[in-house]
């Protein structure tokens, strides 16, 4: 997909929490280790949680806000999930896939911090921080469950 607007970003965003949410379920349905299975089943869960909270973004934006180009502020395409991550999760220790979801997650809030600082329009910007505030709080809910799990 190729990322032009604000919209295109936003549902790109949503997709690739998605893909991610079927890429956990599938390792959870195969994984041998409980403790990864109960780990890629409830990070499967929070990712399509988040592809909901994400896609609420789309449906409440000003349509002149998602209609804002961001082509030019791309200096690199968004994530490609099948590139970034070689092992399926069903191969991964825990401590892999979560390393391996953090660094999908921190991509996302990298590229958002990249756009927020390139935006010029303030709808735009307030947009921006909002979809950038969202990604690092669930990131950080991820961070304190999965050390919850890891201390179990």
């Amino acid at each position: 997909m190729k990322v032009q607007t604000i919209s295109d970003l936003i549902d790109w965003t949503r997709m690739m929490h998605h893909q991610l949410a079927e890429s956990l379920a599938d390792g959870s349905t195969q994984h041998e280790q409980e403790m990864a299975k109960l780990l890629l089943s409830y990070l499967a869960d929070h990712e399509t949680a988040l592809e909901r909270i994400i896609e609420g973004f789309e449906q409440q934006a000003d349509s002149k806000v998602l209609k804002t180009w961001v082509y030019d502020y791309l200096e690199h395409g968004p994530i490609d999930l099948r590139r970034s991550c070689d092992t399926p999760f069903a191969e991964m220790n825990f401590d892999e896939i979560c390393g391996q979801v953090f660094n999908v997650h921190n991509q996302v809030i990298d590229l958002y911090r990249d756009l927020l600082a390139r935006a010029d329009i303030p709808e735009a910007q307030e947009l921006l921080k909002e979809l950038l505030a969202t990604e690092e709080h669930e990131t950080m809910r991820l961070a304190q469950q999965t050390n919850r799990m890891r201390d179990m």
